[in-house]
Protein backbone atom coordinates (compact mmCIF):
# COMPACT_ATOMS: atom_id res chain seq x y z
CA UNK A 1 0.00 0.00 0.00
CA UNK A 2 1.26 3.46 -0.90
CA UNK A 3 -0.18 6.58 0.71
CA UNK A 4 0.51 10.29 0.81
CA UNK A 5 -0.74 13.66 1.98
CA UNK A 6 -1.03 15.76 -1.18
CA UNK A 7 -1.82 19.46 -1.65
CA UNK A 8 -3.96 20.83 -4.48
CA UNK A 9 -0.88 21.71 -6.54
CA UNK A 10 0.31 18.08 -6.43
CA UNK A 11 3.06 18.66 -3.89
CA UNK A 12 3.48 15.84 -1.37
CA UNK A 13 3.68 16.72 2.32
CA UNK A 14 4.23 13.18 3.53
CA UNK A 15 4.39 9.73 1.94
CA UNK A 16 4.53 6.23 3.34
CA UNK A 17 4.41 2.62 2.17
CA UNK A 18 3.06 -0.38 4.08
CA UNK A 19 2.59 -4.07 3.28
CA UNK A 20 -0.85 -5.17 2.10
CA UNK A 21 -2.26 -7.91 4.35
CA UNK A 22 -4.50 -10.64 3.03
CA UNK A 23 -8.24 -10.76 3.61
CA UNK A 24 -10.05 -10.34 5.91
CA UNK A 25 -7.59 -7.75 7.24
CA UNK A 26 -7.17 -5.78 4.00
CA UNK A 27 -9.95 -3.22 4.37
CA UNK A 28 -9.11 -2.47 8.00
CA UNK A 29 -5.44 -2.01 7.08
CA UNK A 30 -6.36 0.44 4.31
CA UNK A 31 -8.63 2.45 6.60
CA UNK A 32 -6.07 2.52 9.41
CA UNK A 33 -3.43 3.71 6.94
CA UNK A 34 -5.75 6.45 5.68
CA UNK A 35 -6.62 7.48 9.24
CA UNK A 36 -2.94 7.78 10.17
CA UNK A 37 -2.25 9.91 7.10
CA UNK A 38 -5.27 12.07 7.91
CA UNK A 39 -3.88 12.64 11.40
CA UNK A 40 -0.50 13.56 9.92
CA UNK A 41 -2.19 16.04 7.57
CA UNK A 42 -3.68 18.00 10.46
CA UNK A 43 -6.88 19.16 8.73
CA UNK A 44 -7.46 16.88 5.73
CA UNK A 45 -10.13 17.91 3.23
CA UNK A 46 -10.90 14.58 1.56
CA UNK A 47 -9.59 11.07 0.92
CA UNK A 48 -8.87 9.31 -2.37
CA UNK A 49 -8.54 5.53 -2.63
CA UNK A 50 -7.15 3.85 -5.75
CA UNK A 51 -7.58 0.07 -5.79
CA UNK A 52 -7.08 -2.76 -8.32
CA UNK A 53 -9.86 -4.68 -10.03
CA UNK A 54 -13.21 -3.54 -11.38
CA UNK A 55 -14.30 -0.29 -9.73
CA UNK A 56 -17.50 1.74 -10.03
CA UNK A 57 -16.25 5.27 -9.44
CA UNK A 58 -19.76 6.72 -9.27
CA UNK A 59 -21.02 4.48 -6.46
CA UNK A 60 -17.64 3.94 -4.85
CA UNK A 61 -18.08 0.17 -4.99
CA UNK A 62 -15.15 -2.18 -5.63
CA UNK A 63 -16.98 -4.61 -7.90
CA UNK A 64 -14.31 -7.28 -8.17
CA UNK A 65 -10.68 -7.73 -7.23
CA UNK A 66 -9.03 -11.11 -7.54
CA UNK A 67 -5.89 -10.11 -5.65
CA UNK A 68 -7.75 -8.57 -2.71
CA UNK A 69 -10.64 -11.05 -2.60
CA UNK A 70 -13.32 -8.36 -2.95
CA UNK A 71 -16.68 -8.56 -4.63
CA UNK A 72 -19.24 -5.72 -4.51
CA UNK A 73 -17.50 -4.05 -1.57
CA UNK A 74 -19.04 -0.60 -0.74
CA UNK A 75 -15.60 0.82 -0.06
CA UNK A 76 -16.54 4.50 -0.27
CA UNK A 77 -19.35 4.16 2.26
CA UNK A 78 -17.19 2.12 4.63
CA UNK A 79 -14.34 4.63 4.41
CA UNK A 80 -16.65 7.64 4.79
CA UNK A 81 -18.20 6.17 7.94
CA UNK A 82 -14.79 5.38 9.41
CA UNK A 83 -12.93 8.58 8.47
CA UNK A 84 -15.71 11.18 8.58
CA UNK A 85 -14.45 12.77 5.35
CA UNK A 86 -15.53 12.86 1.69
CA UNK A 87 -14.03 9.81 -0.05
CA UNK A 88 -13.37 9.15 -3.73
CA UNK A 89 -12.73 5.59 -4.95
CA UNK A 90 -11.23 4.75 -8.34
CA UNK A 91 -9.24 2.10 -10.21
CA UNK A 92 -5.48 2.24 -9.60
CA UNK A 93 -4.56 2.43 -13.30
CA UNK A 94 -7.22 5.08 -13.88
CA UNK A 95 -5.71 7.07 -11.03
CA UNK A 96 -2.31 6.83 -12.69
CA UNK A 97 -3.73 8.13 -15.97
CA UNK A 98 -5.45 11.02 -14.19
CA UNK A 99 -2.13 11.99 -12.60
CA UNK A 100 -0.19 11.75 -15.88
CA UNK A 101 -2.86 13.95 -17.48
CA UNK A 102 -2.64 16.55 -14.73
CA UNK A 103 1.07 16.59 -13.94
CA UNK A 104 2.95 14.19 -16.22
CA UNK A 105 3.55 12.88 -19.73
CA UNK A 106 -0.03 13.52 -20.95
CA UNK A 107 -0.37 17.03 -19.56
CA UNK A 108 -2.47 19.10 -21.97
CA UNK A 109 -3.42 16.02 -24.04
CA UNK A 110 -7.13 15.20 -24.26
CA UNK A 111 -6.95 11.85 -26.09
CA UNK A 112 -4.43 9.25 -24.98
CA UNK A 113 -3.89 5.73 -23.69
CA UNK A 114 -2.07 5.16 -20.41
CA UNK A 115 -0.63 1.65 -20.29
CA UNK A 116 1.49 0.59 -17.31
CA UNK A 117 3.10 -2.79 -17.86
CA UNK A 118 3.53 -4.67 -14.62
CA UNK A 119 2.57 -8.08 -13.26
CA UNK A 120 -0.50 -7.74 -15.49
CA UNK A 121 -1.59 -5.26 -18.13
CA UNK A 122 -4.51 -2.85 -17.89
CA UNK A 123 -4.88 0.55 -19.46
CA UNK A 124 -6.94 3.69 -19.18
CA UNK A 125 -8.41 5.48 -22.18
CA UNK A 126 -8.76 9.28 -22.05
CA UNK A 127 -11.15 10.82 -24.56
CA UNK A 128 -12.08 14.49 -24.63
CA UNK A 129 -9.97 15.15 -21.55
CA UNK A 130 -11.76 12.60 -19.36
CA UNK A 131 -11.16 8.94 -18.50
CA UNK A 132 -13.54 6.60 -20.32
CA UNK A 133 -14.91 4.04 -17.86
CA UNK A 134 -17.35 2.13 -20.05
CA UNK A 135 -20.79 0.79 -19.18
CA UNK A 136 -19.58 -1.30 -16.23
CA UNK A 137 -16.25 0.33 -15.37
CA UNK A 138 -14.29 -2.25 -17.35
CA UNK A 139 -12.91 -0.09 -20.17
CA UNK A 140 -9.18 -0.36 -20.73
CA UNK A 141 -8.72 -4.07 -19.93
CA UNK A 142 -6.46 -4.34 -22.97
CA UNK A 143 -4.40 -7.05 -21.30
CA UNK A 144 -7.04 -9.57 -22.31
CA UNK A 145 -7.22 -8.53 -25.95
CA UNK A 146 -6.15 -11.45 -28.19
CA UNK A 147 -2.95 -10.97 -30.21
CA UNK A 148 -1.69 -13.09 -33.16
CA UNK A 149 1.48 -14.25 -31.44
CA UNK A 150 0.42 -17.66 -30.13
CA UNK A 151 -2.25 -19.49 -28.17
CA UNK A 152 -0.77 -19.78 -24.69
CA UNK A 153 -3.37 -20.12 -21.94
CA UNK A 154 -4.07 -16.98 -19.91
CA UNK A 155 -5.15 -16.98 -16.26
CA UNK A 156 -8.50 -15.55 -17.41
CA UNK A 157 -9.24 -18.78 -19.32
CA UNK A 158 -8.73 -17.39 -22.82
CA UNK A 159 -5.80 -18.14 -25.09
CA UNK A 160 -3.43 -15.70 -26.74
CA UNK A 161 -4.08 -12.68 -24.49
CA UNK A 162 -1.70 -9.73 -24.65
CA UNK A 163 -0.94 -10.15 -20.95
CA UNK A 164 0.21 -13.73 -21.55
CA UNK A 165 3.14 -12.46 -23.65
CA UNK A 166 3.85 -8.84 -22.74
CA UNK A 167 3.36 -8.43 -18.98
CA UNK A 168 6.42 -8.38 -16.75
CA UNK A 169 5.28 -11.64 -15.18
CA UNK A 170 4.91 -13.27 -18.60
CA UNK A 171 8.35 -12.17 -19.79
CA UNK A 172 10.00 -13.63 -16.69
CA UNK A 173 7.92 -16.82 -16.89
CA UNK A 174 8.51 -17.40 -20.60
CA UNK A 175 12.27 -17.04 -20.21
CA UNK A 176 12.16 -19.91 -17.75
CA UNK A 177 14.63 -18.92 -15.04
CA UNK A 178 12.81 -18.20 -11.76
CA UNK A 179 15.84 -16.27 -10.46
CA UNK A 180 15.44 -13.59 -13.15
CA UNK A 181 12.98 -10.70 -13.39
CA UNK A 182 11.54 -9.22 -16.57
CA UNK A 183 14.10 -6.42 -16.33
CA UNK A 184 16.87 -9.02 -16.24
CA UNK A 185 15.49 -10.71 -19.35
CA UNK A 186 15.28 -7.39 -21.22
CA UNK A 187 18.86 -6.56 -20.22
CA UNK A 188 20.04 -9.91 -21.63
CA UNK A 189 18.20 -9.59 -24.93
CA UNK A 190 21.13 -8.06 -26.82
CA UNK A 191 23.33 -11.13 -26.29
CA UNK A 192 21.01 -13.98 -25.28
CA UNK A 193 18.92 -15.50 -28.13
CA UNK A 194 16.29 -16.91 -25.78
CA UNK A 195 15.84 -13.54 -24.05
CA UNK A 196 15.73 -11.85 -27.44
CA UNK A 197 12.90 -14.13 -28.60
CA UNK A 198 10.89 -13.57 -25.42
CA UNK A 199 11.28 -9.80 -25.76
CA UNK A 200 10.45 -9.91 -29.48
CA UNK A 201 7.23 -11.81 -28.74
CA UNK A 202 6.30 -9.28 -26.04
CA UNK A 203 6.91 -6.27 -28.26
CA UNK A 204 5.14 -7.86 -31.22
CA UNK A 205 2.10 -8.54 -29.04
CA UNK A 206 2.16 -4.99 -27.70
CA UNK A 207 2.56 -3.60 -31.19
CA UNK A 208 -0.52 -5.41 -32.46
CA UNK A 209 -2.61 -4.30 -29.47
CA UNK A 210 -1.51 -0.67 -29.75
CA UNK A 211 -2.14 -0.66 -33.50
CA UNK A 212 -5.71 -1.84 -32.95
CA UNK A 213 -6.24 0.74 -30.22
CA UNK A 214 -4.88 3.50 -32.47
CA UNK A 215 -7.16 2.61 -35.36
CA UNK A 216 -10.18 2.44 -33.06
CA UNK A 217 -9.75 5.59 -30.96
CA UNK A 218 -7.11 7.77 -32.68
CA UNK A 219 -5.08 8.89 -29.64
CA UNK A 220 -2.58 11.73 -29.76
CA UNK A 221 -0.23 9.98 -27.34
CA UNK A 222 0.34 6.51 -25.89
CA UNK A 223 1.94 6.70 -22.44
CA UNK A 224 3.76 3.53 -21.38
CA UNK A 225 4.54 2.97 -17.72
CA UNK A 226 5.81 0.22 -15.48
CA UNK A 227 9.16 -1.51 -15.30
CA UNK A 228 9.25 -2.71 -18.91
CA UNK A 229 8.90 0.82 -20.26
CA UNK A 230 11.85 1.92 -18.12
CA UNK A 231 14.11 0.05 -20.54
CA UNK A 232 13.77 3.14 -22.74
CA UNK A 233 14.55 2.78 -26.43
CA UNK A 234 15.12 -0.97 -26.06
CA UNK A 235 11.33 -1.14 -25.78
CA UNK A 236 10.04 2.14 -27.19
CA UNK A 237 12.17 1.99 -30.34
CA UNK A 238 10.84 -1.36 -31.66
CA UNK A 239 7.29 -0.39 -30.66
CA UNK A 240 7.52 2.85 -32.64
CA UNK A 241 8.74 0.86 -35.64
CA UNK A 242 5.94 -1.67 -35.25
CA UNK A 243 3.31 1.06 -35.17
CA UNK A 244 4.81 2.88 -38.16
CA UNK A 245 4.94 -0.35 -40.20
CA UNK A 246 1.27 -1.15 -39.58
CA UNK A 247 -0.16 2.35 -39.78
CA UNK A 248 1.04 2.94 -43.32
CA UNK A 249 -1.89 5.17 -44.25
CA UNK A 250 -1.69 7.50 -41.25
CA UNK A 251 0.80 8.90 -38.76
CA UNK A 252 1.38 6.87 -35.62
CA UNK A 253 0.62 8.47 -32.25
CA UNK A 254 3.53 9.64 -30.14
CA UNK A 255 4.81 6.89 -27.86
CA UNK A 256 6.28 8.24 -24.62
CA UNK A 257 7.43 7.04 -21.22
CA UNK A 258 5.31 7.86 -18.16
CA UNK A 259 6.86 10.58 -16.01
CA UNK A 260 5.43 10.01 -12.54
CA UNK A 261 6.48 6.43 -11.84
CA UNK A 262 5.32 4.91 -8.58
CA UNK A 263 3.80 8.21 -7.40
CA UNK A 264 1.15 8.28 -10.16
CA UNK A 265 -1.47 6.20 -8.35
CA UNK A 266 -1.47 8.19 -5.14
CA UNK A 267 -1.37 11.50 -7.01
CA UNK A 268 -4.36 10.42 -9.10
CA UNK A 269 -6.24 9.35 -5.98
CA UNK A 270 -5.55 12.77 -4.48
CA UNK A 271 -6.82 14.53 -7.61
CA UNK A 272 -10.05 12.50 -7.37
CA UNK A 273 -10.36 13.48 -3.71
CA UNK A 274 -9.86 17.19 -4.46
CA UNK A 275 -12.52 16.97 -7.17
CA UNK A 276 -15.12 16.28 -4.47
CA UNK A 277 -14.65 19.74 -2.95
Amino acid sequence: MKGAVVDRDGSTRAAEQRPTPRQPATVEAILAFAADLATAAGTPAAVGLAVPGIVDDTSGVARYSTNLGWRDLPLRDIATDRLGLPVAVTHDVRAGAIAEHEFGAARGVDDFLFLPIGTGIAGTVFTGGRPYRGADGMAGEIGHAPVPVGDELCACGQRGCLETYASAAAIARRYGDPALTAADVVARAATDPRAQQVLTDALTALGYALTTYTMLLDPTVIVLGGGLAEAGDTVLGPLRTHLADRLTWRAAPRLVHAQLGATAGRLGAAICAWSLL
